[in-house]
């Protein structure tokens, strides 16, 4: 593995391929730390796994577990899915595995963004996270991918979304807040991500899921289906917190173009009714820091936009809640191709993001 520190992506040829383009595979993280994971974590795992087993139908997965959860990991999940050992702070893949970039030859490099918890010492969320900030250096030795080295940057998988065809789509509410990168002009920030993801226009959305707490990630608001089309989590109660974040969004996109100079299409994904933890839930969640983890009546970040589209399925949350069935639908009518599998993932919300937050696809 060669660490590139003098180049970036898009110098070299590179750019960083859209979720919906074929992969060869998917990095997951074994989830234990107990002020996330209720309870030891026993049904996050499950449901960690069901997702794993779903995404493993179509491309290879590869499970990251401690030297203390090795051998749980490996007598949960099935045989032809890889379990390395790995350490880490926690078990959020999208956010500190590698961005993969491609070129035109189909040479696959990973990028190693600086990861501090989603605000560091500012409003990050647990400390420390060092284990985190080494993965994705670790996961390029593992895969021999070449590695570009861009720590000075913090930036997490959740915080972005791309089209393939040089469009970028962020949140103002996650790139901009102070706790990542806030010796950094907006243009200057938009400057890092055309040079290493390669894109030519970057649509900055206001805002994201209301109360979620890696400030508003684009991958709990809005996922790019195809070049110049999006779904977008939307309520229609205009009571609701949400409907403003979700409507400015909304507004904002109608006004925008991609770097095709494509009007963008906008397709709505209701959201279930507000999700919250309960006592009971609470009081399976050890301390941080003195301070409990969650507070009962709490309300979760939950979103079906959260979804990862594997090779032949797209694998996406269910909260049984009335709202599932339609959001399944519209999904499956935006990937005809692909096949739908909805997982009850409430033991992944309490831990603070779903199933796209769980994964990092490696690009073919």
């Amino acid at each position: 593995m060669k660490i590139i520190k003098a180049s970036t992506p898009s110098a070299d040829g590179f750019r960083m391929p859209a979720e919906y383009e074929p992969h060869q595979g998917c990095i997951m993280i074994f989830p234990e730390r107990a002020d996330s994971w209720q309870y030891g974590g026993y049904a996050a795992r499950k449901a960690f796994a069901k997702v794993a087993e779903a995404i493993a139908r179509s491309e290879k997965v590869t499970v990251c577990a401690s030297a203390a959860q090795y051998d749980n990991a490996r007598a949960l999940l099935p045989a032809h899915i890889r379990v390395v050992e790995m350490s880490s702070n926690d078990a959020w893949a999208r956010d500190y595995a590698p961005t993969f970039v491609k070129n035109d030859t189909g040479v696959i490099r990973g990028i190693d963004w600086g990861f501090n918890a989603w605000g560091g010492l500012h409003d990050g969320l647990y400390f420390p996270w060092d284990k985190d900030d080494r993965m994705a250096r670790k996961l390029c030795d593992l895969l021999e991918k070449d590695v570009y080295c861009k720590r000075d940057f913090i930036l997490e998988g959740g915080s972005i979304h791309v089209d393939g065809q040089g469009t970028c789509m962020v949140t103002e509410s996650c790139l901009l807040s102070k706790g990542r990168n806030p010796g950094l002009s907006r243009q200057e920030i938009e400057e890092v991500l055309r040079a290493y993801l390669n894109v030519s226009a970057v649509l900055w959305l206001p805002r994201g899921i209301y109360n979620d707490e890696t400030n508003e990630h684009v991958d709990n608001i809005c996922a790019f289906t195809a070049p110049g089309e999006v779904v977008l989590a939307w309520t229609e109660d205009e009571g609701d917190v949400q409907y403003a974040m979700s409507k400015a969004c909304l507004d904002y996109l109608e006004q925008a173009v991609d770097a095709k100079g494509r009007k963008i299409k906008v397709h709505k994904l209701p959201l279930p009714k507000p999700v919250t933890i309960t006592e009971e839930e609470c009081q399976g969640l050890d301390a941080c820091w003195d301070e409990p983890t969650r507070t009962a009546g709490e309300r979760l970040a939950a979103s079906y936009v959260n979804f990862y589209i594997a090779n032949d399925s797209i694998v996406m949350p269910g909260f049984r809640d009335p709202a599932d069935q339609a959001a399944k639908e519209i999904l499956q009518g935006l990937f005809p191709d692909r096949q739908v599998v909805q997982i009850y993932a409430r033991d992944i919300l309490i831990g603070g993001g779903n199933i796209h937050c769980i994964t990092q696809q490696i690009p073919v």
